[in-house]
């Protein structure tokens, strides 16, 4: 019931309260402790409450989130690779053409194989 205490313990500890506080305070002591621990319930509770709502708060923030990079990934790839229902920019062309990325092999210049002299 109370953990390892059992009922030899907790008669003794009924009986040293009632000497040490009186019969007339320790219903008054039982009334205040039985209060103190409902409003402790209660702010557990509550505090309980909280949490749980602001950890939903954050799962649909981080849909939302989700939602929002899904819907820009999918604009990417419809910008980059065009559906089969537009018609392609000029591939054809594009595709005899030389990137300009790079320039050809035999146009990159030779490094300069002199001596750096101090000045």
């Amino acid at each position: 019931m109370f953990g390892s205490i059992g009922m030899p313990e907790l008669i003794l500890i009924f009986i040293v309260a009632l000497l040490v506080f009186g019969p007339k305070k320790l219903p008054e002591i039982g009334k205040s402790i039985g209060k103190g621990l409902a409003e402790f319930k209660r702010a557990s509770d509550d505090l309980k409450k909280t949490i749980e709502q602001e950890i939903e708060q954050g799962k649909t923030e981080i849909s939302a989130v989700k939602d929002q990079v899904a819907g820009v990934e999918k604009s990417l790839r419809e910008s980059i690779v065009p559906s089969p229902d537009q018609p392609s920019p000029n591939v054809e062309a594009s595709a005899d053409r030389p990137s300009s990325a790079t320039p050809p092999p035999d146009t990159i210049p030779a490094p300069d194989s002199r001596p750096i002299e101090p000045s």
